[in-house]
């Protein structure tokens, strides 16, 4: 298992145990982590499990595909390390990631 550490909007952690080649998405869901709505279901067809990665993550986590940029047009306050959760796949690579929660989804 991967462990991936959510921090919401009002700073509080919440550590969990992801299970690989599933998504950070899915764990949040699985795990009850708020703020994260995942409307569309994992699909990148909204923009509502926008996350900030953790800056030692960026590079790990990938680039955004062309079809996640155009979703994050419609995220909350995007930043450069700015990714929607559906989008990251767990790998063993990703064990301690972690992301941060905007005060709102899009």
């Amino acid at each position: 298992m991967v462990k991936i550490t959510y921090i919401d909007s009002s700073g509080e952690a919440r550590t969990i145990e992801a299970q690989e080649g599933s998504t950070v998405m899915e764990a949040a869901i699985r795990n009850g982590i708020p703020e994260i709505a995942a409307e569309c279901g994992g699909g990148c067809a909204c923009a509502t499990c926008h996350v900030y990665v953790g800056e030692k993550w960026v590079a790990l986590t990938g680039k955004a595909s062309d079809q996640e940029e155009d979703m994050l047009d419609f995220a909350y306050k995007v930043q450069p390390n700015s990714r929607l959760c559906c989008q990251i796949k767990v790998t063993p690579e990703l064990d301690g990631l972690t992301v941060t929660t905007p005060d709102r989804q899009g």
